[in-house]
Protein backbone atom coordinates (compact mmCIF):
# COMPACT_ATOMS: atom_id res chain seq x y z
CA UNK A 1 0.00 0.00 0.00
CA UNK A 2 3.11 2.36 0.27
CA UNK A 3 3.43 2.42 -3.14
CA UNK A 4 0.16 3.20 -3.76
CA UNK A 5 0.34 5.99 -1.57
CA UNK A 6 3.45 7.01 -2.97
CA UNK A 7 1.83 6.63 -6.62
CA UNK A 8 -0.92 8.98 -5.47
CA UNK A 9 1.69 11.61 -3.66
CA UNK A 10 3.63 11.93 -7.23
CA UNK A 11 0.89 12.33 -9.10
CA UNK A 12 -0.38 15.20 -6.71
CA UNK A 13 2.76 16.71 -7.02
CA UNK A 14 2.78 16.65 -11.22
CA UNK A 15 -0.75 17.85 -10.76
CA UNK A 16 0.71 20.78 -8.49
CA UNK A 17 3.49 21.03 -10.99
CA UNK A 18 1.72 21.30 -14.14
CA UNK A 19 -0.13 24.49 -13.43
CA UNK A 20 2.62 26.43 -12.30
CA UNK A 21 3.68 25.36 -15.71
CA UNK A 22 1.15 26.53 -17.19
CA UNK A 23 1.17 30.22 -15.38
CA UNK A 24 5.19 30.13 -16.41
CA UNK A 25 4.44 29.45 -19.60
CA UNK A 26 1.45 32.58 -19.84
CA UNK A 27 3.55 34.73 -17.96
CA UNK A 28 6.60 34.31 -20.49
CA UNK A 29 4.00 34.23 -23.05
CA UNK A 30 2.96 38.18 -22.30
CA UNK A 31 6.29 38.94 -21.85
CA UNK A 32 7.25 38.44 -25.61
CA UNK A 33 4.05 39.88 -27.13
CA UNK A 34 4.61 43.02 -25.01
CA UNK A 35 8.29 42.94 -26.16
CA UNK A 36 6.80 42.60 -29.83
CA UNK A 37 4.07 45.22 -29.32
CA UNK A 38 6.41 47.70 -27.82
CA UNK A 39 9.48 47.07 -30.36
CA UNK A 40 6.42 47.44 -33.27
CA UNK A 41 5.31 50.89 -32.09
CA UNK A 42 8.57 51.84 -31.68
CA UNK A 43 9.01 50.86 -35.24
CA UNK A 44 6.40 52.73 -36.73
CA UNK A 45 5.60 55.71 -34.36
CA UNK A 46 9.14 56.71 -33.55
CA UNK A 47 12.20 55.07 -36.18
CA UNK A 48 12.32 57.19 -38.88
CA UNK A 49 10.95 61.19 -37.45
CA UNK A 50 14.04 62.09 -36.29
CA UNK A 51 15.82 61.54 -39.29
CA UNK A 52 13.05 63.04 -41.11
CA UNK A 53 13.48 66.16 -39.08
CA UNK A 54 16.82 66.52 -39.73
CA UNK A 55 16.43 65.91 -43.00
CA UNK A 56 14.00 68.72 -43.55
CA UNK A 57 15.70 71.30 -41.25
CA UNK A 58 18.77 70.68 -43.31
CA UNK A 59 17.85 70.94 -46.72
CA UNK A 60 15.13 74.36 -47.29
CA UNK A 61 12.61 73.96 -50.40
CA UNK A 62 14.21 76.38 -52.97
CA UNK A 63 11.53 78.92 -54.09
CA UNK A 64 10.34 78.46 -57.85
CA UNK A 65 11.91 80.77 -60.25
CA UNK A 66 9.72 82.13 -63.50
CA UNK A 67 9.66 83.59 -66.50
CA UNK A 68 7.54 86.12 -67.97
CA UNK A 69 6.20 85.31 -71.36
CA UNK A 70 4.46 87.84 -73.45
CA UNK A 71 0.90 88.44 -73.43
CA UNK A 72 -1.09 86.90 -76.33
CA UNK A 73 -4.17 87.53 -78.21
CA UNK A 74 -5.37 84.94 -81.10
CA UNK A 75 -8.61 84.03 -83.08
CA UNK A 76 -10.08 81.19 -82.40
CA UNK A 77 -11.10 78.87 -85.57
CA UNK A 78 -14.92 79.22 -86.05
CA UNK A 79 -17.29 78.31 -88.78
CA UNK A 80 -18.02 81.04 -91.39
CA UNK A 81 -20.55 83.00 -90.61
CA UNK A 82 -20.39 82.88 -87.05
CA UNK A 83 -19.05 85.74 -85.11
CA UNK A 84 -15.11 85.63 -84.38
CA UNK A 85 -13.81 84.52 -81.15
CA UNK A 86 -10.68 85.81 -79.33
CA UNK A 87 -8.35 83.92 -76.83
CA UNK A 88 -6.51 86.26 -74.24
CA UNK A 89 -3.74 84.18 -72.84
CA UNK A 90 -1.11 85.55 -70.07
CA UNK A 91 1.46 82.70 -69.11
CA UNK A 92 4.53 82.40 -66.90
CA UNK A 93 7.00 79.73 -67.26
CA UNK A 94 8.64 77.86 -63.90
CA UNK A 95 11.56 76.59 -63.75
CA UNK A 96 13.75 74.66 -61.40
CA UNK A 97 17.20 76.95 -61.20
CA UNK A 98 17.74 80.63 -61.62
CA UNK A 99 20.39 80.06 -63.82
CA UNK A 100 17.96 78.58 -66.77
CA UNK A 101 16.24 81.65 -66.69
CA UNK A 102 19.03 83.84 -68.38
CA UNK A 103 19.23 81.00 -70.55
CA UNK A 104 15.68 80.42 -71.94
CA UNK A 105 14.90 84.97 -72.34
CA UNK A 106 16.82 84.75 -75.64
CA UNK A 107 14.60 82.01 -76.88
CA UNK A 108 10.96 83.59 -75.60
CA UNK A 109 10.80 84.88 -79.25
CA UNK A 110 10.67 81.37 -80.12
CA UNK A 111 8.94 80.15 -77.50
CA UNK A 112 5.95 82.77 -78.36
CA UNK A 113 5.85 81.86 -81.84
CA UNK A 114 5.23 78.55 -80.91
CA UNK A 115 2.15 79.25 -78.79
CA UNK A 116 0.62 81.37 -81.23
CA UNK A 117 0.92 78.93 -84.18
CA UNK A 118 -0.50 76.52 -81.49
CA UNK A 119 -3.42 79.13 -80.38
CA UNK A 120 -4.60 79.70 -83.63
CA UNK A 121 -5.39 76.11 -84.57
CA UNK A 122 -7.97 75.96 -81.14
CA UNK A 123 -11.51 76.03 -81.17
CA UNK A 124 -13.55 77.69 -78.22
CA UNK A 125 -15.06 73.87 -77.65
CA UNK A 126 -11.41 73.05 -77.35
CA UNK A 127 -10.87 75.41 -73.98
CA UNK A 128 -14.08 74.36 -72.12
CA UNK A 129 -13.92 73.21 -68.83
CA UNK A 130 -10.76 72.34 -66.59
CA UNK A 131 -9.93 69.12 -69.03
CA UNK A 132 -9.76 71.62 -71.86
CA UNK A 133 -7.40 74.13 -70.03
CA UNK A 134 -5.41 70.82 -68.65
CA UNK A 135 -4.81 69.59 -71.85
CA UNK A 136 -3.79 73.27 -73.27
CA UNK A 137 -1.37 73.22 -70.29
CA UNK A 138 0.30 69.49 -70.99
CA UNK A 139 0.25 70.91 -75.11
CA UNK A 140 1.92 74.51 -74.22
CA UNK A 141 4.75 72.43 -71.79
CA UNK A 142 5.30 69.85 -74.73
CA UNK A 143 6.07 72.63 -77.07
CA UNK A 144 7.91 74.93 -74.97
CA UNK A 145 10.44 71.94 -74.11
CA UNK A 146 10.79 71.18 -77.57
CA UNK A 147 11.85 74.91 -78.41
CA UNK A 148 14.10 75.22 -75.44
CA UNK A 149 15.83 71.59 -75.13
CA UNK A 150 18.21 70.93 -73.76
CA UNK A 151 16.69 72.96 -70.91
CA UNK A 152 13.56 71.99 -69.84
CA UNK A 153 10.32 73.89 -68.06
CA UNK A 154 8.64 72.19 -64.87
CA UNK A 155 5.38 73.79 -66.02
CA UNK A 156 2.74 76.42 -67.89
CA UNK A 157 1.00 78.40 -65.92
CA UNK A 158 -1.67 80.30 -66.58
CA UNK A 159 -1.95 84.16 -65.28
CA UNK A 160 -5.14 85.05 -67.12
CA UNK A 161 -7.41 82.80 -69.64
CA UNK A 162 -10.19 85.04 -71.25
CA UNK A 163 -12.25 83.71 -74.23
CA UNK A 164 -14.49 85.95 -76.00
Amino acid sequence: MADGDQDDGGAKSEEAAAPKSKLKLIIIAVAVLLVVAGGGTWFFFFRGHAEEQHAEAAVAPKPPNFIEVPDMLVNLVGVPGERVQYLKVKLVLEVKEEKQIEVIKPTLPRVTDIFQTYLRELRAGDLAGSAGLFRLREELTKRVNAAIAPNQVTAVLFKEIVVQ
